[in-house]
């Protein structure tokens, strides 16, 4: 089993560097997939409640061999459920649908800011945490303004912030703004979704240089910026691959050649968080 670095938050709350994503994971074929995962080396497991799989993803962890108490379970809050009493019963009924005693990691998916009401959400998860339904607190595709904001009127700044980040949107200042703040970066998507970016030359080239598939070198990518990358995998094959990929270590070139991917459109979808409204 492939030991994981650890990436550490502000309060001392730690992730391994890489996890499960779980996006499209459904029914006994995802639990079964989600408890392979686990027993093979996972120790992060990510969901989210528009995901509709809270419920695959708590059968797949009760169902692996591995001691519940080694698995950080992580949902989000979606952006309908905002308002401070939607936001109180979304909470309770993601950990429910997890059948869990408490949500390891609860994120607010997106920040909304036109129907700006993230403040009373994230007052919401600070409540759970405190009442101890939630364990740890963090967001997703939040921006330093909004982070900055949340601290500012709550006094608590987020352990996690998940964004997209893959070699197409490297995120070097949002990387950097995290680590000076110790919040951990979590990547989404962190392989792509297009075919195009494994075919690149340069990560074809480190690929080969390493003997180890074009995704491994991404996701060693990831693993040499500091960031913790959460690529969905159902097959075991895939799942054991992409934890291998941690022990690959990559020269300060090989990062830097990678990271020069970027590109001013290399979002995957017309998501800015300064615009992008999640229902």
């Amino acid at each position: 089993m492939t030991a994981l670095p650890l990436r550490t938050a502000h309060n001392g709350f730690t992730l391994p560097a890489i996890g499960l994503g779980t996006y499209r994971l459904n029914g006994d074929a995802g639990a079964a997939a989600i408890a392979a995962g686990i027993d093979a080396g996972y120790r992060l497991v990510d969901s989210a409640f528009n995901y509709e799989n809270e419920g695959t993803v708590g059968r797949g962890v009760a169902d692996a061999a591995t001691d519940r108490a080694e698995v950080i379970v992580t949902t989000k809050l979606p952006g309908r459920h905002h308002p401070s009493e939607k936001a109180r019963w979304s909470i309770e009924e993601s950990r429910f649908r997890l059948g869990l005693d408490a949500t390891d990691l609860h994120l607010i998916h997106w920040p909304n800011p036109i129907q700006d009401e993230y403040v009373q959400a994230w007052a919401a998860l600070v409540e759970a945490q405190e009442r101890g339904t939630v364990r740890q607190i963090g967001v997703s595709n939040f921006l330093p303004e909004h982070l900055e904001r949340l601290e500012r009127e709550t006094g608590v700044l987020p352990v996690v912030n998940q964004i997209e980040l893959h070699p197409y949107f490297p995120q070097t200042e949002q990387l950097e703004y995290h680590r000076e703040h110790g919040i951990i970066t979590e990547a989404w998507s962190p392989i792509g979704r297009a075919k195009a970016l494994l075919d690149e030359a340069v990560i074809v080239e480190v690929a080969r240089a390493h003997d180890i598939a074009p995704a491994q070198a991404v996701l060693a990518w990831h693993v040499a910026r500091g960031s913790v990358a959460i690529p969905k995998a159902s097959s075991l094959e895939h799942q054991k691959a992409n934890l291998a990929a941690a022990s690959v270590v990559l020269g300060d070139a090989e990062v830097e050649a990678i990271t020069a991917l970027g590109r001013p459109d290399g979002r995957l979808f017309d998501a800015d968080p300064r615009t992008h409204e999640e229902s």
